[in-house]
């Protein structure tokens, strides 16, 4: 198997919806929150539901890998339960080996509430329900093994079981990525994640405004001196700025496309790894990696969803 991604299986319930909506559940435009049933219960009452899908940040990544052709799998756990059957059917129609055995849970399978304002920007309220409760256990060590690169996303780490999930993968995998999301799990685990970048990941995808804030940066100009002291693989997307791969002193840029018509932002980080990593599995350059994975965030973000 090429790429396993470990991540949150979550349903995503898309809606749109308007500024206002976001200032009167005092909710930050851009960014992600954690909430419970109950919350998500309360939020989605008054809403239109747009589109209702299998999401997950890597479980879309992987989605993406599949449909350019890439022998890929996912771990991510589910309830047996109706949101957690759709989900598993979701992957399997689009050739990703689902590499989980769902049981009837305590808790019910997670959902993300992906809410669109209408400058396409998302912003997400997510209940992780029996997602979040992933552990070790969980974690096949054969699949990790027979995988070239293992994808993890750090929506998924946090103390407790799933960060022994994360340690177990990290451990045993030939090669290790991991995207750090969203501002807001950086700012939750800033040292953990530092810790990751720093000794125990090969390849780390990050926008602009989260590697900033992981380094505590006062410039750009820090992201590079830091990414180029570690020697790692550190991937960084700026918007219309375009993108770029910095490894150990090898700095190579890719443009953004221009002229989109751009209708929702979700899962634009997610379809760029995917390319991103396609192109590494395929023995492409980092630049023709680059372009692969701008190419897919560009036609994203120009339909509903974080599917293509």
């Amino acid at each position: 198997m090429k790429i396993l991604g470990i991540g949150n299986a979550i349903v995503d319930v898309l809606c749109k919806v308007s500024e206002d909506f976001l200032k009167n559940h005092s909710l930050i435009k851009g960014t992600m929150k954690l909430i419970d049933e109950s919350e998500f219960k309360t939020l989605i009452s008054s809403l239109k539901i747009e589109e209702t899908i299998s999401g997950g940040s890597v479980a879309n990544s992987i989605v993406g890998l599949s449909q350019l052709g890439n022998e890929v799998g996912f771990i991510g756990k589910i309830s047996d339960d109706e949101l957690g059957q759709k989900y598993e059917d979701g992957l399997k129609k689009e050739n990703v080996k689902y590499l989980y055995n769902k049981k009837n849970e305590k808790v019910p399978t997670g959902s993300c509430l992906i809410l669109i304002t209408p400058d396409s920007e998302r912003t997400m309220c997510t209940f992780l329900g029996t997602a979040g409760d992933i552990s070790d256990k969980d974690v096949n060590e054969k699949n990790i093994k027979e995988s070239d690169i293992v994808f993890l996303e750090g929506y998924l780490w946090d103390e407790g079981k799933p960060k022994k999930a994360f340690d177990k993968a990290i451990k045993i995998s030939k090669k290790t990525a991991m995207s750090l999301s969203d501002t807001f799990c950086v700012d939750r685990h800033r040292l953990n994640f530092l810790k990751l970048v720093q000794n125990d990941l090969d390849i780390v995808f990050s926008n602009e405004q989260e590697i900033i804030s992981l380094i505590n940066a006062k410039s750009f100009d820090e992201v590079i001196s830091f990414s180029k002291q570690i020697k790692k693989n550190i991937i960084i997307t700026r918007g219309e700025k375009g993108a770029l791969s910095i490894f150990g002193d090898e700095i190579i840029e890719c443009d953004a496309k221009k002229n989109l018509k751009i209708k929702d932002l979700t899962g634009a980080g997610d379809l760029f790894a995917a390319g991103y990593l396609h192109g590494i599995i395929n023995n492409l350059t980092i630049k023709e990696s680059l372009i692969k994975g701008t190419e897919l965030s560009s036609k994203i973000i120009q339909k509903i969803g974080a599917r293509i």
